[in-house]
């Protein structure tokens, strides 16, 4: 079988150690875990991700989208699943009846959950988000009482259950910011109205990947990590966290050719870079399309790994291609065609990883690592025919 020329290795044990970590730490708390499993495991791999963070403690398993929800029914996982983000018109009917638990923000969110509830003949399971202080999804503080009084007629005819009243912070990855104290007294006042007005205990969750493991206090009884699932701390600064976080995926390539270009010769696309003498090049087939932004060829420090040594990248990247500077051409440089070329991983051997690609490019290694695995299957709408079409996706090795 011919190896892949882009390709996501994610390892498994990794983010089992991660989620054993996570959920460790919620646990003495008295907090059970939420894996987020969302963006197709933020480019992990949603299914393989979802079994092993069960595998590793966690209880719960977080989605965006309906349709992520789903793929996690298909591949048959049973364990509670929560999804939290719907547009107008949605069909949550399949939800519903497969027993996915389901954000509610605003009265059409749950008038949606209401009608799935009564076509797919079971209550819609409801978790009630308050907006405390993001200003993005959530019920506003002051539709809150209109929004569980319509919960608690729903809950009369039978058609919706009531889980837990949620929020999402804002500054967590600055444990010591104002708004964090802020923003859970703002939940614990919704929740205290919630189950007083409902007649029931609800759980309680607020807690992303940086305040499980930098704010026990903010814990309550269900924490949600996400990136650091996989690995990449959340928290800024000298240390991050200071917790023992292991990145699980390696994105890596192939050599596709070696070469010796004269000098003064420019390389890649707008001769941004120009060889200062004789010099052999090599040659990756992983550019913009596969994952690698366009804007690290500009950065003067992007480098890969090859045979354990980071060599530059020079010139702009391509669509489909790198170009690395393996030194001057009359001296070994030892790679070969078809050598592994490690665009980012761990960081064993200082070797790239995610979070520095992030600093280069002035983001967030969230950015990065969900960005991977370009060319896209496409929908084309032709004469009012949709016609899906498969791209050539980076694999995923587990």
């Amino acid at each position: 079988m011919t190896a892949a020329r882009v390709e996501a290795v994610v390892d498994l044990a990794a983010l089992r150690h991660n989620v054993a970590l996570l959920a460790g730490l919620a646990g003495r708390s008295g907090a059970s875990t939420m894996a987020v499993v969302k963006a197709d495991g933020y480019g992990h791999g949603a299914v393989p991700v979802a079994r092993a963070a069960l595998d590793a403690g966690a209880a719960w398993l977080g989605v965006c989208t309906l349709e992520e929800a789903a793929e996690l029914r298909a591949g048959g996982i049973g364990a509670p699943v929560l999804s939290w983000l719907h547009v107008p018109d949605e069909d949550m009917t399949a939800a519903v009846a497969t027993a996915v638990d389901l954000g509610v923000a605003s009265p059409r969110d749950l008038a949606a959950a209401a009608g799935a509830a009564r076509a797919a003949g079971r209550p819609a399971r409801v978790h009630l988000k308050i907006d405390t202080g993001l200003s993005r999804n959530g019920c506003p503080p002051h539709d809150w009482g209109a929004l569980l009084d319509a919960v608690a007629g729903l809950v009369e005819e039978g058609v919706v259950e009531p889980v837990a009243v949620w929020s999402h912070l804002a500054h967590a990855d600055d444990p010591s910011h104002p708004t964090l104290d802020r923003q859970a007294a703002r939940l614990d006042d919704a929740h205290r109205a919630a189950t007083a007005r409902l007649g029931r205990p609800l759980l309680a969750h607020l807690a992303n990947s940086a305040a499980t493991l930098t704010r026990p206090d903010l814990h309550r009884d269900l924490v949600r990590p996400g990136i650091a699932v996989y690995g990449l701390d959340p928290v800024e600064g000298p240390g991050g966290s200071g917790h023992d976080l292991r990145p699980a995926m390696t994105f890596r390539s192939r050599v596709a050719l070696v070469k010796t270009v004269a000098a003064g010769e420019g390389v890649s696309y707008g001769h941004t870079w120009t060889t200062p003498g004789p010099r052999a090049l090599a040659l990756v087939p992983a550019g913009y399309a596969d994952g690698v932004p366009r804007l690290l060829g500009s950065s003067g420090r992007f480098a890969v790994g090859i045979g354990g040594v980071r060599r530059p990248v020079v010139g702009r990247v391509c669509m489909d291609q790198v170009v690395v500077d393996l030194g001057p051409a009359d001296e070994p440089h030892g790679v070969a065609e078809g050598d592994e070329v490690v665009l980012f991983g761990p960081g064993d051997g200082g070797l790239p990883t995610a979070a520095e690609w992030a600093e280069l490019l002035g983001t967030i290694h969230y950015e990065v690592v969900t960005g991977v695995g370009g060319r896209p299957r496409l929908s084309r709408a032709t004469t009012g025919v949709t016609q899906a079409t498969d791209g050539v996706n980076p694999s995923r090795t587990w």
